[in-house]
């Protein structure tokens, strides 16, 4: 069996201490080297991060992109696993990483993990929290994308390979943390289409509002979770509003100001 190729991790954090020592549990002891990268969290987040990582540094909050090639740029090793602090690593998903980069001939750039998110006591089998994600990738040439959220991973060349075994993705502390983490992602969304030059008006806002549930709830069969389908589609509704509608004020905030010298 050739030897696994050896694997950096890093995770970015800002008070996280209530969950923190789940995802570090699940990455310490067999992840080559264990970056922690922490904006200045007001609670134990530190502390927990020492246990576990092997570089612990604590920093400035630059911006989501920023901070994780912040991240990336400590990594040691040519494999890179990228876990935030709400996702949890299962023993069977470590068992298949490892035993995939022991793989003598590995052709992928790109390894993805299928993603079970947990919302209101249920998991998400369907729609834009059931897809897979690509957590471990090939270092060369790759960086992410320097928005200020939704930072996309950008690689000169990506060969996807998609596991079996389950990432556990723990999102939202209650109803509450979600509808404020996603009001509080389209605020930053919309601000980054309004420093392009982007335009929208509250008609469309509404439009979206309507077309990001159905394509949520029935398109990607967000109804088959039940309950937990049914407000998840309602939430994501209302980001596609709150993103547009955020858009919107920031032009017209800008047009009265501009008139009004």
């Amino acid at each position: 069996m050739p030897a696994k190729r050896p694997l950096s991790c890093f995770v970015i954090v800002k008070d996280e201490g209530d969950r923190l020592n789940r995802c570090l549990a699940s990455l310490h002891g067999w992840v080559d080297q264990l970056i922690v990268l922490d904006s200045g969290s007001t609670d134990n987040s530190v502390d927990i991060a020492k246990e576990y990582a092997d570089e612990v540094y604590e920093t400035d909050w630059p911006g989501y992109g920023k901070q994780r090639n912040r991240a990336l740029s400590y990594c040691q090793h040519d494999w890179v696993l990228n876990i935030d602090a709400d996702e949890v690593v299962t023993p069977a998903l470590r068992e298949e990483i490892i035993s995939t980069l022991e793989q003598e001939h590995l052709d992928a750039t790109m390894i993805k993990f299928p993603w079970h998110t947990i919302f209101l006591g249920s998991t998400l089998k369907h729609g834009r929290y059931s897809t897979p994600q690509g957590k471990l990738f090939f270092k060369k040439g790759a960086k992410f994308k320097e928005a200020s959220v939704h930072e996309s991973l950008i690689m000169e060349e990506q060969r996807i390979l998609v596991l079996k075994s389950p990432l556990l993705h723990y999102s939202w502390r209650d109803y509450q943390h979600a509808i404020d983490k996603h009001v509080k992602y389209a605020a930053l969304s919309a601000r980054d289409k309004f420093a392009k030059g982007k335009k929208s008006s509250l008609g469309y806002a509404c439009l979206r509002f309507y077309a990001d549930f159905i394509q949520q709830y029935v398109i990607r069969g967000g109804f088959l979770d039940g309950k937990a389908g049914f407000m998840m589609a309602l939430i994501l509704a209302q980001y596609g509003f709150h993103k547009y509608a955020a858009l919107w004020a920031m032009n017209r905030q800008t047009v009265t100001e501009t008139e009004n010298g």
